[in-house]
């Protein structure tokens, strides 16, 4: 499954058209946070794309998730957002 990297800057449209792209090529995708500002952004990216994809007939369902990662050696936790249709 492609996993799409959210930062605190990423841009809420340029996400959203991420992920429209992936669901509509691989029929699910996944995003991956690191704090607060990120999870925001990828939220609002989210709904975002639910209305892109909703004209194709596609509803979207968003699953939260915890993922431990190891970042430059050190432990941090991360949230998944598993996207995909309803």
């Amino acid at each position: 499954m492609e996993v799409l990297k959210v930062s605190s800057k990423s841009n809420p449209n340029s996400v959203a058209g991420a992920i429209a792209a992936v669901l509509r090529e691989k029929g699910a995708a996944e995003v991956q946070v690191i704090g607060a500002g990120a999870l925001n952004q990828a939220v609002k990216a989210v709904a975002i794309a639910r209305g892109f994809v909703a004209p194709g007939g596609m509803d979207l369902v968003m699953v939260p998730a915890f993922a431990d990662l190891k970042i430059d050696g050190e432990d941090r936790t991360a949230i998944r957002l598993l996207i995909g249709p309803r």
